[in-house]
């Protein structure tokens, strides 16, 4: 199973609700590269999106797409040529550098809010050693979290019995002050599915134990970068 999927794209779904789904374009890699779109008001906004066949007609059951954002400074996947067919922005944090200058497309700044979605916006991981510039985004009315990086529930970011893990290079020193306080009902992740069901708690949970789980962790993702 390759790390990042190459050739044809396979659209598949990941999770879906009332005003948003999620997918996965390669199904079969081991990052398992997260794209979300989340209905605000009629208008869509698509989240470090990684393009496949039937990705329009996806987007298209829940709206208008208003704009296309990246949480993460290297997430800029597909989120140009999705932007550009929908003649929208690419959304990128006011704070981030070396982002905008790399996309093919019609680029817009957002600070404590992304435009008029109603999501707020917060910095989760700001440094430049190593690179990592990664902002948050919450919905209150929505109780939705969106979390591109830090946490995940694909297998490598994941010790045995968690089903949320934080990132294996945040694991030893997690950003607990900046994400406890959310208790979202939903929380989608930029690698695997959304958790959909006590989310709040999951988030706490991955919190309080990254450095505990630590070496569980460590062998985990060593075990998956071996067959790969």
């Amino acid at each position: 199973m390759p790390m990042k999927g190459r050739g044809t794209a396979q659209l598949r779904e990941i999770d879906r609700w009332e005003d948003g789904v999620g997918w996965l374009a390669y199904p079969d890699e081991t990052m398992q590269r997260a794209s979300h779109a989340v209905r605000v008001d009629g208008d869509v906004w698509v989240f470090d999106p990684v393009d496949a066949p039937g990705v329009d007609d996806l987007l298209a059951e829940f709206g208008d797409v208003a704009g296309v954002v990246i949480g993460l400074d290297r997430h800029k996947r597909d989120a140009a040529a999705i932007a550009n067919r929908h003649e929208v922005p690419v959304y990128v944090a006011s704070w981030m550098t070396g982002v905008a200058d790399k996309l093919d497309a019609n680029v817009e700044r957002f600070g404590g809010t992304l435009s008029d979605s109603g999501f707020k916006t917060f910095r989760i991981v700001d440094r430049t050693f190593p690179p990592w510039q990664e902002v948050g985004f919450y919905h209150d009315e929505l109780r939705t979290l969106v979390v591109p990086e830090t946490v995940g529930s694909v297998g490598y970011f994941c010790a045995p019995g968690e089903r949320l893990g934080v990132h294996p290079m945040l694991r030893p020193f997690p950003p607990r002050q900046t994400l406890t306080g959310f208790d979202p009902e939903r929380l989608l992740v930029g690698h695997g599915a959304g958790v959909t069901e006590d989310a709040g708690d999951a988030l706490r949970e991955a919190l309080l134990n990254a450095r505990k789980n630590l070496p569980g962790a460590y062998v985990r993702a060593f075990k998956s970068m071996l067959t790969n």
